[in-house]
């Protein structure tokens, strides 16, 4: 690998890779099949348990062939209308450079109106190529957008929202897992010899803790397992539903015209609008279609729905509703019964087998919605384990799979019955679509600036349909609908406590930075010894100097000859590309060596532990130097901090014309050891660890060209930072512990307290978090009294 490109080729994410063409056709396809082991697993399962929760309760005394085609014209018109007009021909173009999910429009939302609640979100955005678009075109949309940004309670309650929404997504992770294994297992009672409840339950936990235990794998080893497992049961089940219709009655196929479903209304009356949370279970998993996104492409989904999950799941419900409108006996266990004897236990493996599919496309889509809150601010620090060095977002996070796990577990081992399962599992469902309905109108007006009687429209139309499903799904939380608003409510309190310690913590840092006169009185040796060495203060805040650098001013004696502040910044894109992740400016006056640097991720980023960042730092800062010297082709913005902050970016690397990077081998010792015993203040920290033998890896060195001809002082400094990068790093950062006043009131001081230091206490360590070798690391103690 050539160096240039190792340090500054962008790594591009594969987001929507394939546009519709013939030639790129053939790589769609192949993300198709994919999609069907991982988005579509539950959704293809529903037909286990849509009958049954539908008929059975409510409906027993209306259990006839009328009320059955009505059922099926329900289940077809909820098919047509949701998933297919809404998911695959709208939402799925309502992407955030190729994700989706509730965060992505969120952050479409934030990035094209000022909505945001996150700290130091709004600064040197406006230099991504992501932010770039045009003004609202439509006067009562600007009128209402200035409105919502300037109150902070309707940006409040839309953070609320969307973390309401997050929640549900985790809580669909539990409740899918548990419904799906479950209603897999009672085709074992036609065995000979019939298998007991408990024993039924100890098999299904031993299924569920198999499925959990191979997530560590990664989403494309699972996704290449189960597709060929989901695209057996999407034949199967179209097969056995053709041979019902054909079979049974085939008057079912009458059964898509609307109106059978006025005629359902008109016999069952407030029984059949209560059964709409039954029917409501033929979409479950329609969510991960969005969620998926960032995955696969938006047409690999939409091949893969249209062509194959849409007509195999409709001739799959008309051949149930075949069977059972001559066989009423049999709807407490209509999917087993309505297969023929013959292929009975070949189906009934796979149908096993695809239960536990159906699982993991909401898995697969918790894993993703923790991270983006996470990244966002709004989740603790977890560990995220990256399963593939080719495909972005997809992601393994042991504590979530482990937490997931055990309350799927204890939902199974709690109800052990399918349908107050599935009532849990509606309600979470319908709650999670009409919360993505409200978000899309939001961004049809304000991202896609269409005109407010559009959106109303939308609302309106995909309002009322999911309404009513939400309101049939409420009825039922005394019969365990009461699960996903707990778990809900459980969850989104852990994410506003962090979110809203947080805030309090950068708002303390924010009134609390240090006084640039205070520094530039102390002159460049700020009144203590500079010793060789880069030192890298890690700060929350983009502007300013944080109240911890005065601690070390006043209580070390040395610091080092060049000082840089790092800001590392989540912003609501997806991606940031390496041309302008770094945003890179002075804090004090030339002779001072001291920096600014603003380090951008998106919400998908990887922050990769290569040792790369410490390189792409120093070209950064050298042409940020090189820059400044008045060179206009070069500058790229001024923004509102202390000095000029321009976007450094890698074609400019790539020419050399700064620095040169030459390539080394170093069997030594670390470079993190070297730099310990060259700077008098690392060694008061770093020990080095003779147990460990030396590591062969690649050393980049720095030098100026021989030819060409530069200003002394610039000259003079680059010189200075080449020198201090071969002296070492060392890593700075506070060590901090939240607190409430004295005087804030028993609620804040329970959840700063208790609820935050809690959380803080129990989640990974900023250090760890942002792979800072521990062996360079400083510490400073410092308390905020919120």
């Amino acid at each position: 690998m050539e160096l240039d490109s190792a340090l500054t080729t962008p790594r591009t994410p594969p987001r929507n890779l394939f546009p519709l063409t013939w030639v790129s056709l053939s790589g769609n396809l192949i993300l198709a099949y994919q999609s069907l082991g991982v988005v579509y697993g539950d959704l293809s399962t529903s037909p286990l348990y849509v009958y049954t929760s539908t008929l059975i309760g409510n409906l027993e005394d209306h259990q006839n062939e009328e009320a059955i085609f009505g059922a099926c014209s329900l289940i077809f018109w909820t098919l047509t209308l949701i998933p297919l007009c809404k998911y695959v021909f709208i939402l799925l173009a309502a992407d955030d450079n190729g994700e989706g999910g509730t965060f992505a429009l969120y952050s479409l939302l934030c990035r094209h109106a000022n909505f945001s609640l996150l700290p130091n979100q709004q600064a040197s955005d406006e230099e991504l190529s992501a932010y770039r678009y045009g003004p609202s075109t439509h006067s009562n949309v600007s009128l209402l957008k200035r409105f919502l940004e300037k109150q902070k309670r309707p940006r409040t309650g839309l953070l609320i929202v969307v973390l309401f929404g997050a929640s549900m997504v985790i809580g669909d992770g539990v409740l899918t897992s548990a419904i799906a294994v479950m209603s897999s297992l009672p085709g074992l009672q036609y065995s000979g010899k019939k298998l007991t409840k408990g024993a039924l339950l100890l098999l299904a936990c031993v299924i569920l803790i198999s499925l959990f235990a191979l997530q560590h794998i990664g989403t494309h080893k699972v996704a290449f397992m189960f597709a060929p497992i989901v695209m057996l049961w999407l034949i199967s089940i179209f097969c056995v539903g053709l041979y019902n219709i054909i079979h049974w009655n085939p008057k079912v196929v009458s059964a898509i015209y609307p109106y059978y479903i006025i005629k359902f209304f008109r016999e069952t009356g407030r029984d059949g609008w209560i059964s709409l949370g039954g029917i409501l279970l033929s979409i479950t998993g329609t969510e991960a279609m969005y969620a998926d996104l960032g995955h696969f492409t938006a047409v690999s989904i939409r091949l893969a729905f249209v062509f194959a999950i849409y007509p195999c799941l409709v001739v799959q419900y008309m051949g149930q509703a075949a069977f059972l409108s001559r066989n009423l006996h049999s709807i407490p266990n209509s999917f087993f019964e309505s297969i023929p004897d013959p292929i009975f236990w070949p189906i009934f493996v796979v149908a096993t087998l695809s239960a536990v599919v159906g699982s993991q496309a909401t898995i697969t889509a918790t894993f993703s919605v923790i991270k983006q809150c996470q990244a966002l601010g709004c989740f603790p620090r977890v560990k995220i384990v990256h399963t593939s060095k080719h495909i972005y977002g997809q992601i393994y996070i042991p504590e979530i799979n482990w937490m997931l796990m055990i309350l799927t577990l204890s939902i199974t081992i709690g109800f052990q019955d399918t349908t107050l399962i599935g009532n849990a599992y509606g309600l979470a469902t319908a709650t999670l679509m009409f919360i993505t309905t409200f978000l899309v109108v939001l961004v049809i007006t304000f991202v896609w600036q269409k005109s407010i009687w559009i959106s109303g429209m939308f609302l309106l139309f995909f309002g009322i349909i999911e309404g009513a499903y939400l309101s049939a799904a409420l009825m039922k939380v005394p019969q365990g609908g009461w699960v996903p608003l707990v778990l809900s409510f459980i969850f989104m309190m852990i994410m506003y406590i962090w979110h809203y310690g947080m805030r309090l913590k950068y708002n303390f840092d924010m009134h609390n930075k240090v006084p640039l006169q205070w520094l530039l009185g102390l002159g460049p040796s700020l009144g203590i010894v500079r010793v060789p060495g880069i030192g890298l203060i890690y700060t929350e805040l983009a502007t300013g100097i944080p109240a911890i650098f005065s601690h070390f001013v006043t209580n070390l004696p040395a610091f080092h000859k060049v000082l840089v502040f790092i800001c590392v910044k989540s912003v609501p894109v997806p991606y940031v590309s390496s041309d302008e992740r770094f945003v890179v400016g002075r804090v004090c006056p030339r002779p001072y060596r001291m920096y600014r640097c603003i380090v951008r991720y998106g919400y998908k980023d990887i922050q990769r532990d290569d040792g790369d960042f410490e390189n792409q730092l120093i070209q950064s800062l050298a042409e940020f130097i090189h820059m400044e010297a008045g060179e206009p082709e070069f500058c790229s913005s001024e923004g509102p901090f202390d000095g000029k902050m321009m976007v450094t970016r890698s074609s400019s690397i790539q020419s050399g014309s700064t620095i040169i990077a030459t390539e080394i081998e170093d069997c030594s010792e670390s470079s993190s050891v070297q730099s310990s015993k060259s700077s008098a203040l690392l060694s008061l920290r770093s020990v080095y660890d003779d147990e460990n033998p030396p590591v062969r890896k690649q050393h980049i060195r720095f030098h100026l060209p021989a030819n060409r001809i530069m200003d002394s002082a610039i000259q003079e400094e680059l010189m200075d930072l080449i020198v201090a990068k071969e002296a070492g790093f060392a890593y700075i950062m506070g060590h901090s512990y939240v607190k409430a006043r004295r005087s804030s009131s028993c609620f804040k001081k329970f959840v700063i307290d208790v609820g935050y230091t809690f959380l803080r206490k129990n989640c990974r360590g900023p250090s760890v978090d942002l792979n800072i070798p521990h062996i360079n690391l400083i510490e400073v103690g410092m308390i905020y009294y919120v």
